[in-house]
């Protein structure tokens, strides 16, 4: 019964997040971006990622309560933050929408229709903002209101027009641009990231709706005689801020998770290395100079680079037929191709150490094995010194001569 009897204003104020949380949210996607965005200038589509953040951290700056006291108060116009702020929430989602759509479909896409669709959004959004600006003119709504003034105005005349058509707007954008991200997301070959990056989107873009839902439902009220203004001042900002997180995530999403994804494999492959990287430094007597401000993929590079430096000459000490053995004893074993590969090259560079080591250097007649697929697949054999154990089955079943194996067998 206590439940019950709660007022919703109360509950939801205990919910209540502030606008700077979005708007930090959305500055670090846009600081995230920007790298990218100064590199690569000439690219419009990075540009628009860029200015649509700016634009959102805009609409977020400007639609706090403290912003909006002080730009009536710098302009000494009551309630001018007013189309300001609807001006920029309209200018936000019609520039989603042309992202969207340029997205989507892609730069190199010129036909007819993406032409008309962007137009279409370019002139009826600018419509949208001149429309707000002309009626907050004609309108006469002489009380500063910080938190309430879509419901407080809600049935005055031009303002009431003015609410009403900056939420129409902002739904009908939601609306368009939330079904093509889901029908985006339906597509056949996307990134991972990418995709994860536009579900986000779309839940952000449909928590929008909810925000319009409850704000026109509020406005609906007053024109009705009702009062459900906690819809309007208490449940829509929040959902507006959560929505705005969500969106700025789904932005940075697939750039930051491929950007990280790439770090990850690189420092994976540095790591996988290592075994292999120390037995190479045991036979050259010198290892790869440490340089703090190296780049992971420098690092990788100057490791795989003297792996094959080393390599190359102690491949005239590999023993050709003990290596064939080793790959057959590895099957033998129950390995599959790949791993017994990798094993019998480990077994072959152990061997080929301790030949060098017997006899530094071999006949001049000695020539080579091809060691093409040995420096192609360093990695593989680094993982196989992994196992130590299994090297030495495979050594020891290798070592015995084939008659022995046949008779056993």
């Amino acid at each position: 019964m206590t439940l019950l009897a709660l007022d919703p204003s109360d509950f939801l104020s205990e919910f209540y997040i502030s606008f700077w949380i979005p708007t930090a949210v959305l500055t670090a996607a846009l600081v995230i971006k920007l790298p990218s965005i100064i590199r690569l200038w000439r690219d419009p589509l990075l540009r628009a990622v860029g200015g649509l953040l700016l634009l959102a951290c805009g609409v977020f700056v400007f639609c706090t309560p403290s912003t909006i006291a002080a730009v009536n108060r710098l302009t000494g116009v009551p309630n001018i933050s007013a189309p300001w702020c609807y001006s920029l929430i309209t200018a936000f989602c019609g520039s989603c929408l042309l992202l969207i759509i340029t997205w989507r479909n892609g730069l190199s896409d010129r036909s007819a229709a993406t032409r008309r669709a962007m137009r279409w959004v370019i002139s009826v959004y600018s419509g949208v903002v001149v429309a707000l600006w002309v009626l907050f003119l004609l309108a006469d709504a002489p009380e500063e209101r910080l938190r309430d003034l879509d419901t407080y105005y809600a049935t005055t005349p031009f303002m009431r027009e003015e609410i009403l058509l900056y939420l129409v707007a902002h739904a009908v954008a939601c609306l368009i641009t939330s079904r093509l991200i889901w029908n985006w997301v339906r597509a056949e070959g996307l990134d991972a990231w990418l995709r994860w990056g536009l579900k986000l989107l779309g839940a952000g873009y449909v928590l929008n709706l909810i925000f319009d839902a409850t704000k026109l439902i509020a406005v609906a009220a007053r024109w009705c005689g009702q009062d459900l203004d906690w819809l309007s001042t208490n449940l829509a900002p929040p959902v507006a801020a959560l929505s705005a997180i969500l969106i700025a995530v789904g932005f940075i999403l697939p750039h930051a998770g491929q950007y990280l994804h790439d770090r990850w494999r690189v420092r994976l492959a540095h790591r996988e290395l290592r075994p292999l990287y120390q037995l190479m430094r045991s036979v050259s007597g010198e290892g790869v100079p440490f340089v703090l401000r190296a780049t992971p993929e420098l690092r990788l590079t100057r490791r795989e680079t003297f792996i094959r430096d080393v390599l190359l000459p102690l491949a005239r000490h590999i023993d050709t037929g003990l290596g064939r053995r080793s790959y057959d004893a590895a099957l033998a074993l129950g390995h599959p191709p790949e791993q017994a590969r990798a094993l019998a090259a480990a077994v072959s560079i152990l061997d080929a150490i301790e030949a060098k080591a017997r006899d530094p250097e071999p006949p001049e007649s000695a020539a080579g094995p091809d060691t093409t697929n040995l420096l192609q697949e360093i990695g593989a054999v680094s993982r196989a010194l992994r196992r130590p154990d299994d090297i030495e089955t495979v050594r020891a079943r290798a070592a015995v001569p084939a008659e022995s194996v046949a008779v056993h067998e």
